[in-house]
């Protein structure tokens, strides 16, 4: 995933009724998100997104800043 300067990421892809619940995975460092996203926007658009979000989550644990919510993991 070069756009989003990860190496690497493993993703798992949940149909749960009409919307998709995707898992994007570091495995070097084992941090994982979870984001929701809708079908129709396709896979190649729904995997930039979801590891986009996880470089952001390594950049924030890797500053050692809190998230949004304040705890310095987020999910």
């Amino acid at each position: 995933m070069a756009s989003s300067g990860l190496s690497e990421v493993l993703f798992e892809f949940r149909h749960v009724g009409s919307i998709l619940r995707v898992v994007a995975i570091d495995p070097k460092t084992g941090t994982e998100v979870i984001m929701v996203a809708d079908p129709r926007y396709g896979e190649e658009a729904i995997k930039r997104l979801a590891a986009r979000k996880l470089a952001y989550v390594l950049s924030r644990k890797k500053a050692n800043l809190p998230g949004k919510n304040g705890w310095n993991t987020l999910a």
